[in-house]
């Protein structure tokens, strides 16, 4: 196992590697690979390609089908606005449906789960990659929350991420000197969110927090600000940014109740 710099993946990709598993969207800067780049480069290798889209589905236009990725996985609680507990997904390249062999065989995933035999056999396509019954309630609110993206194209969704992140990174960077931009500039090269370093990243979130500004901090000093086109304004990412920059500048993150660490980041 090797976990080479995001920039040096397709280089560290040659005939000793089985498989290549990457996030597509870094969950601490917001770089974003080159889906079809990497693929094509672990197929040329002979390997197999798993995708994670946790910080991508719902935020950036994906093709899983033309980047013949032979797996992905993903979260329907950050993007897709399915709340704490919501289901994940996974994909299973269509040619490969039936031939895969879960790495769990549940009761679910069964050819005829309510036979109750005692040897397992799996059920038709990708149906063979349940486990267990699935969370309802969580599985009633995602429906839910997946009916505000009918009739949504993504290249809109995308193009108002970038209008967002490039404004907030625009009037941060204007605002305050102390807080570093950590995401890739260009907003190709990343997704829909946005990172800055300060030195005391984990405080100015807790006071961000306080505010209103609800963003999350990573080790070792990160504050990670997400944009959701499909509620989020202008006049919010002006405001959040606004609020950062007076916490930063001002020093109100040096308080005691900003600086202990809670559970949650």
């Amino acid at each position: 196992i090797s976990t080479p710099a995001p920039q040096d993946v397709i280089a560290n990709i040659d005939e000793d590697t089985a498989a290549v598993m990457l996030t597509h969207v870094d969950y601490r800067t917001g770089r974003m690979h080159d889906m079809q780049a990497v693929t094509k480069a672990a197929h040329a290798a002979g390997a197999v390609m798993i995708w994670d889209l946790a910080h991508s589905a719902g935020a950036v236009p994906l093709d899983l089908l033309a980047s013949e990725a032979e797996f992905a996985v993903g979260c329907t609680y950050k993007y897709f606005n399915g709340g704490p507990g919501a289901p994940a997904f996974i994909y299973v390249r269509p040619d490969l449906a039936n031939r895969v062999r879960p790495a769990l065989s549940g009761w679910l995933g069964h050819e005829a789960p309510f036979a109750f035999d005692l040897d397992y056999r799996p059920g038709a396509g990708v149906e063979r990659m349940r486990v267990g019954t699935p969370p309802i309630i969580q599985m009633t609110v995602l429906d839910a929350a997946l009916e505000v993206w009918d009739g949504v194209d993504m290249a809109d969704i995308r193009a108002r991420s970038i209008e967002l992140s490039q404004r907030f990174i625009e009037l941060v960077e204007a605002g305050t000197d102390k807080a570093v931009l950590a995401s890739p500039r260009d907003p190709q090269a990343r997704g829909s969110q946005v990172s800055f370093r300060f030195s005391e990243g984990y405080a100015a979130m807790q006071a961000l927090i306080a505010s209103n500004v609800v963003g999350d901090f990573r080790a070792p000093d990160i504050m990670r600000f997400g944009f959701c086109p499909l509620y989020n304004s202008v006049e919010e990412v002006e405001q959040a940014a606004g609020i950062l920059c007076e916490i930063v500048e001002t020093g109100a993150w040096d308080r005691p109740e900003f600086r202990k660490r809670q559970a949650v980041t």
